[in-house]
């Protein structure tokens, strides 16, 4: 326990746990925008387990993120990922409106917060294992500490939505973004994106339009149908 009393301990945790604060913005609103499909009474399992999940994932993900980040086409295929994701909570939220609100699973909803959360945090990681300079407890307690701030984050989300609905598709917004972003981000696309340094910002604008954009012509269909 002698690295309990080390300077550079305590110093690492506070950079892992102000790292995980400022990159899981994105990840609280996916959780948030996932659990309010819910009945209000399982929004907390939702987003306790999601968020816990998601953070042991990271932990594991830490050890091969900087080898997976290497392989061609991981990040396109997760980019697109993302941005049907979005698409799929968007679409999910605008059936909501109708006269009877029907609710999604538990399961659905913790399976959808893993799955965007593995894709968006391949970047993250590398930042964390940084910040814990292969010191084990450091990443594993870092992390841990995480969990109450991203739990906090998503459930004034979740409330935050329900005043302003307006946050929902923002949120998607946000979701297709970060698709856009780590598509450009693929290995293949590397020399291109190096060349070209305006590809992240150009390829993320069109991720969000098009979660936004393809949300709301699903929405015009959906309309359409019922009305006929």
């Amino acid at each position: 326990m002698e690295f309990l009393q080390s300077a550079d301990f305590w110093i690492g945790l506070v950079k892992i746990v102000w790292i995980n604060i400022i990159l899981s913005g994105d990840n609280a609103v996916v959780i948030a925008l996932a659990a309010r499909s819910l009945p209000p009474h399982q929004q907390k399992k939702a987003v306790f387990w999601g968020s816990g999940a998601a953070v042991v994932l990271r932990i594991l993900l830490t050890v091969v993120a900087a080898k997976l980040l290497e392989l061609s086409f991981l990040q396109i295929v997760g980019g697109c990922l993302l941005l049907w994701i979005g698409f799929q909570l968007l679409s999910d939220d605008e059936e909501e409106e109708g006269e009877s609100k029907t609710y999604g699973s538990l399961m659905a909803a913790v399976r959808t917060i893993l799955i965007a959360d593995l894709v968006m945090s391949l970047d993250n990681v590398i930042a964390v294992a940084a910040a814990a300079q292969g010191n084990v407890v450091l990443l594993v307690l870092g992390l841990a500490i995480s969990i109450p701030l991203v739990i906090f984050g998503s459930t004034l989300m979740i409330k935050l939505m329900e005043r302003f609905p307006v946050i929902v598709v923002l949120g998607a917004a946000l979701i297709g973004w970060v698709g856009g972003e780590t598509i450009a981000s693929d290995a293949i696309l590397h020399d291109y994106a190096v060349a070209h340094p305006a590809l992240h910002y150009v390829a993320a604008a069109l991720g969000a339009a098009l979660v936004v954009g393809v949300g709301k012509f699903w929405r015009k269909g959906s309309s359409s149908a019922s009305a006929t």
